[in-house]
């Protein structure tokens, strides 16, 4: 499949980083978000976003100017004449379950419909729709112009044809595609997320500060950015949400979360996106 309109559901951080790719690769696509706010939002960052990139070096002038084009909508029957949706929505299976089945009904039968999904199973959000061959995860990863990974997560239903279509335009956005089968948290977030439910169990427990759990990880495992850092830039409820269905789907106590997460969620201390998490912003 040739791709040359995509949709994005969803405006926040991940939607619009997604969108900003696509622009900027030079595909026409519509952000689409039931809040008009959130899309005013979204537009703003992602003209900060490149010209920051610009500035840098990281993007032509005539890329920059790309993000003109994009188009933006607060009905899902916007996507109705993609090539391409890919569903950026908050982390329920619920709501994307009527996300997919409305979309389901209003593109075109042959369009692919893809989701950026962290945790939740392609084969159970594929089942919302008459189209399940279709179907595909696309996770991309935060800050989305910034990191070069994309995880194409094949559903049981998933045709060849799809991943290949989804695989061939995440190398025209300049990622590096890497297949996963559908199983919780995939590969990415089935290894990453019960270290960083470690490393808060380790602060709750008073084994360290969180400035010295995140220098030990830095500068003894060399990761470029600490794990309760990294905990702060994804979002408190949206990893608390990942261990929910690693928790529940593989039924391990290791995938618990911790009570501390909990009890930050409960407290609206989410990270960077509400100024406290483990550090103030």
């Amino acid at each position: 499949m040739s791709v040359k309109k995509v949709a994005v559901v969803g405006a926040g951080t991940m939607g619009e980083g997604i969108t900003q790719v696509v622009a900027t690769s030079g595909i026409a696509v519509t952000m689409i978000d039931i809040i008009p706010a959130k899309l005013d939002k979204a537009q703003v960052a992602i003209r900060q976003s490149v010209e920051r990139l610009y500035r840098r070096g990281s993007l032509t002038e005539e890329q920059m100017g790309h993000v003109d084009g994009i188009k933006v909508s607060d009905i899902l029957s916007a996507a109705a004449d993609a090539d391409i949706v890919i569903e950026a929505a908050t982390e329920d299976s619920k709501l994307k379950a009527n996300i997919f089945s409305e979309l389901d009904a209003n593109t075109d039968p042959d369009a692919i419909l893809a989701t950026n999904t962290s945790s939740i199973s392609i084969t159970q959000i594929a089942a919302a729709t008459q189209r399940p061959d279709k179907v595909v995860g696309m996770h991309f990863f935060n800050p989305v112009p910034l990191m070069g990974l994309v995880e194409i997560i094949r559903g049981m239903l998933t045709s060849n044809e799809t991943m290949s279509s989804v695989i061939n335009l995440s190398q025209a956005l300049g990622k590096t595609p890497v297949d996963a089968n559908d199983s919780p948290g995939f590969i990415s977030n089935r290894i990453l997320c019960p270290m960083l439910n470690e490393a808060i169990y380790t602060l709750m427990e008073s084994v360290g500060t969180a400035q010295a759990i995140d220098q030990v990880m830095k500068l003894g495992m060399n990761h470029p950015m600490g794990p309760l850092e990294l905990c702060d830039l994804i979002g408190l409820d949206v990893l608390l949400n990942v261990m929910e269905v690693l928790h529940r789907d593989i039924g391990d106590d290791k995938y618990r979360p911790c009570p501390l997460l909990r009890k930050m969620v409960a407290a609206g201390n989410l990270g960077k996106k509400t100024g406290e998490g483990f550090y103030k912003y």
